[in-house]
């Protein structure tokens, strides 16, 4: 087969190239990096462009809001709430016994209207021993509700009281004090610790209501125009978490107190 093809010009030898580029080739200009044409965008596709960036931007902020707004917010609440009890609470005198429980009525409370006024501390031993949120006066989110706190409402019962002692809490964020609320049980202790009293509350029932439902916060619970003779505590919370279209009603009836000079309820000893 080799027979067949001449040899290979010297590599060196010019007349090699000129056997095969053409003379005509030094007339050709080679253009580097030539301009590349791009179809000029839409009006359409830079709105949808636009849109899809702004979308994106909104994804954003909103997911930084709800972590601030679920976590931030519980870790700043609990953290305040727990520096106000310690200040608030300095000064009450107390024994670490399992104190008697009494059966007679308890210390009259001093009543107030200032919003944000410290009433006592509300315990409740199902979502540990250790669980404190300030109770103060008014419903307002920003003075009251948003620190943590239970709130009191206006015109109904002071703590201890014949009548029906209302309270409201948050479920979800801003230390969500109410957040274990299903866990409650019938005959669960709730305790609001005064300075002169722990006040032991009996869960009797929860259910759910409307937010226009507010006869849940009557003297008799509803029921208008009814006389109380029962010491009754309320607790309002929002539900279903995030949604937040109705409400989580717990009430309790008091079932006896304990003189702090005295001791604890046996629910917070160790």
């Amino acid at each position: 087969m080799a027979g067949r093809h001449s040899a290979p010009p010297d590599p060196i030898d010019d007349s090699f190239f000129d056997q095969i580029v053409p003379d005509e080739a030094s007339e050709f200009v080679v253009v580097e990096n030539p301009p590349v044409y791009r179809k000029k965008p839409s009006l359409f596709s830079r709105i949808i462009g636009v849109i899809g960036e702004l979308l994106i931007t909104a994804g954003l902020i909103l997911g930084l809001f709800a972590v601030w707004q679920i976590w931030w917010t519980d870790i700043g609440a609990n953290r305040a709430q727990a520096e106000s009890i310690q200040e608030l609470t300095q000064g009450w005198e107390r024994t670490q016994k399992i104190g008697t429980p009494r059966y007679d009525d308890p210390p009259a409370f001093e009543h107030t209207s200032e919003e944000g006024a410290f009433l006592g501390v509300m315990r409740i031993p199902r979502f540990g021993k250790d669980y404190a949120y300030t109770i103060e006066e008014g419903t307002g989110l920003e003075a009251v509700l948003d620190t943590g706190a239970f709130g009191h409402y206006p015109d109904t019962a002071f703590p201890g009281e014949i009548g029906n002692f209302a309270t409201a809490a948050h479920r979800q964020t801003y230390g969500a004090p109410m957040n274990g609320v299903a866990d409650l049980q019938t005959g669960d202790s709730i305790i609001v610790e005064t300075k002169d009293a722990y006040l032991v509350y009996k869960l009797t029932e929860s259910y759910i209501v409307n937010p226009s439902e507010s006869d849940v916060v009557l003297p008799v619970p509803r029921e208008p125009g009814a006389e109380p003779t029962e010491r009754i505590l309320t607790i309002t919370t929002c539900h279903p978490p995030f949604v937040s279209n109705q409400r989580w009603i717990v009430h309790a009836k008091l079932d006896h107190w304990i003189d702090p000079s005295d001791g604890i309820p046996e629910e917070l000893a160790d």
